[in-house]
Parts: structure tokens; sequence; C-alpha cells
């Protein structure tokens, strides 16, 4: 390829950025007017962008649009748009809500990251030596599980609120057990991603213990001093998750874990919260986060599935996915003395993945745990997962229909303030 000045650069890095921000509304209209939420079809805009379809149909398009030297800009931008979307998580999970039924919540959480994480590594000891690729034999297992074991709590509370569930009991329910399902999940892959970087147990241990040392200071410095300020400016809100994924990089584990705890430990101030939300999530939300939905669909390469057995491996795997979360999820509810209905709308809810799973199959990709076959896969599962909820909620949950209102013992969640797996800015 013919090396590209500085200027021609400049310039294709602008029509790239063009290209993605109109193709990510274009696709994110469209898919809305089907019953979806808005950011599903961002996402598929991303993948539609790449090698997918665009490289497919008009290739030379897509070495105009992307050559690599616009592509490793992008990906610096998209890496500063998961870490500030990270921090708008961190900043939306409230584990307050548990008050009043948080021992189901809990019970139904953990069987919703139990179930799949089992199953997970039980097929990826069989598909390792068949798509792992030579990546760490221990990292394939233990990534691949902790993948499967993700719900996209964003995502989730844009179904409820656009389905008319957000004040439903089995709504409140459902949002609380993704609560518990994100930080549990999010603890147990920063110990993954510790173990694969390091170099032996020693290696792993001191990389934890650095995670820990870095979580008590959040908490014990950090949280305090932001608890005195009256207003918080853009400057801190955009340097604060900056500044704790550099330091979590350092330590060992992804970036991603610093801007989630950074959001984290922003004190419940409903005002201060809002202050933070209306000055960064117009940015992140229209102009970043689709340059990160481009990245990953670069990185998704569906002809590398060129074979009826890579399909049907597909197939196995979301398959696995589906009976691991939605299946685990809903047996655990029913055992906790919630009806089948109810039980199964909770499975389907705790099923979503989004752009939450999209952040950790990158983590794993970047890390090369996962080859770029299986990162393709994981992807087709993720949105499988995801774009099924609300069509499947319609078809099993009566409370979808009935749009009944939370019972009086439990308390009603306000999930309009939830970055929605990023909420879509007209």
């Amino acid at each position: 390829m013919a090396t590209i000045t500085t200027s021609v650069l400049e310039i294709r890095i602008l029509l790239a950025l063009a290209a993605v921000i109109v193709a990510s509304r274009a696709v994110g209209w469209a898919i809305s007017k089907i019953g979806q939420p808005q950011v599903h079809g961002e996402i598929i805009a991303g993948i539609l962008l790449g090698p997918s379809l665009l490289g497919w149909v008009w290739p030379q398009a897509l070495s105009y649009l992307f050559p690599t030297p616009v592509i490793t800009f992008l990906n610096v931008l998209a890496q500063v748009a998961v870490v500030l979307f990270m921090f708008l998580v961190g900043l939306s999970v409230d584990l307050s809500k548990l008050r009043g039924h948080g021992h189901k919540a809990v019970v139904i959480s953990h069987a919703s990251i139990l179930t799949p994480i089992a199953l997970g590594a039980v097929l990826s000891i069989w598909l390792y030596p068949r798509l792992g690729g030579g990546v760490s034999h221990l990292g394939f297992i233990l990534f691949f599980g902790a993948a499967m074991a993700i719900t996209a709590f964003p995502v989730l509370a844009r179904v409820l609120q656009e389905t008319g569930l957000t004040d439903t009991r089995v709504g409140v329910l459902a949002i609380t057990c993704a609560a518990v399902d994100d930080v549990t999940a999010w603890c147990l892959l920063a110990v993954v991603v510790a173990v694969v970087h390091s170099s032996g147990f020693p290696s792993a241990a001191k990389t934890i213990a650095l995670a820990l040392l870095f979580l008590v200071a959040a908490l014990k410095v950090v949280k305090p001093l932001v608890g005195r300020l009256n207003s918080f400016p853009l400057w801190l809100a955009i340097c604060l998750p900056l500044i704790g994924g550099w330091t979590t990089s350092q330590i060992g584990i992804h970036a991603i874990f610093g801007g989630f705890i950074a959001g984290a430990v922003i004190p419940r101030n409903p005002e201060l919260q809002k202050q933070i939300r209306e000055k960064l999530e117009p940015v992140t939300v229209t102009f970043l986060l689709p340059i990160f939905f481009v990245v990953v669909g670069l990185s998704t390469k569906v002809g590398l599935l060129n074979t009826g057995y890579l399909w049907a491996v597909t197939g196995i795997v979301i398959v696995t996915a589906i009976v691991g979360k939605w299946g685990g999820s809903m047996l655990a509810a029913r055992a906790m003395g919630e009806k089948w209905s109810d039980a199964a709308a909770i499975g389907i809810l705790m099923n979503t993945r989004g752009l939450t799973e999209l952040i950790i199959l990158s983590v794993g990709l970047q890390l090369k745990v996962i080859s770029p076959t299986v990162f393709t896969i994981m992807v087709l599962m993720a949105l499988t997962t995801t774009l099924m909820a609300t069509p499947m909620l319609a078809l099993i949950s009566p409370i979808y229909h009935r749009g009944k209102k939370a019972d009086t013992e439990v308390v009603s969640v306000d999930v309009s303030s939830v970055p929605a797996d990023a909420p879509s800015a007209s």
C-alpha cells in the first residue's frame, strides 16, 4: 500500500469519522423502527463497515476509508471510548437497590454467572484443540468461561425502559440482579486478566494485590475528596476515568477496570451524577462509541467462518450461551419462588450481553487469548443474545403486554439515567 502523507491522513481521518457517525445513526434509526434499541443498530453498523460486508462488496472503499494509519488512530479513540463508557456504567451501578430483595437477587445473579462459566469452560476445553490458535490454554479456558457469563447492565436497563417494564416487579428484580452480576463479573474478569497477563503465580498474586490496593485507595481517598465537590467539571469527568484506566493498565489489568472503578466511587448523589452524565454522555454516545463499534467491526471477519463446521460451532456457542445464562437465571428465579413466566422473563433479560460483551471480547483479542475466528464467533453470539431479548419478551412474557406496575413491597428503580449500552442522542 502506498505511503499516506500527514495531510492526506488527516483528511482520511475526517472522512472515516464522518462515515462512522452517519452509518451508526442511519442503521440505528432503521433498527429502532422494528422495536430494537438504537444502540443495537450502531453495533451492527460497525460490523457492516468492516470486512464482513463493505470489505466483501467493495474492498476498495474499505481500504480507502480505513487504511492502517487511520485504524491506528481509531484504536486510540476506541480505547478512550470504552474507558469513558465504563466510567458511566460504574456511575450507574447502585447496590443500595438490593434493599428488600437482596437475597433473591444475589442467588439469581450468582446462578447466572456460575452456570454459563461452567458450561463455557467445558465447551472451551472441547473448542481449544480446534480453534485455540496456539494461544494460552489456561487463558483461553478462563477467559472463554468468564466471557459467557456477562450481562450488559446498561442494555438491560434500556430494554426495560423501552418495553415499559421498568416499574414492574420482574423488571426491578432483573435490574437488581444485573447490578450484582456486573460487580461480580468485573471482579472475576479482573482476576482472569491478571492471571493471563502474569508469568506465574507470584506475578498474578502481585497484580491482584496491587489491584486491591488501587481499589482501597479509590474508596478511601478519591471517594471522600469527590464527595466534597458541589459541582463536577467536565475536565475532571474526563481525567478521572483516564487516570484510573492508566493506573489499572500499569498494574497489569485492563484500562476498562480503572474506568469502571472511577465511576463506582462517585458518591450516589443524584445531582452530582446528573451533572456528570449531562456533560459526558453526549460526546461518548454520539461520537466515541460508534468508533469503538467500527474497531470491533474491523476485527469481526465473518468470512473466517467459511465452512459448515465453523457455522455449526458458532451455533453450539450461541446455544450454550443461551442455556447457561437464560437457563441458569430462570431456574434460580423459579427456585426462589418466581412463577415460570416471570422466571423466564428474568432469564431473557439476564441473557442480554450487548456492548459490554464486545468490550470484553476486544480485551481478549488484545491479550491474544482468543483468535480472530473465536472473536468473530463470540461477537455473533453477543449480537444474537442481545437482539433476541425484546422479541422473546413479547412472545413469552405476559408482563410485557400487561405493563403491570411493581408490587407494593418492591421499590421502583429509575433507569432513565443509565447510559443504555448507550442511549443515542437525538
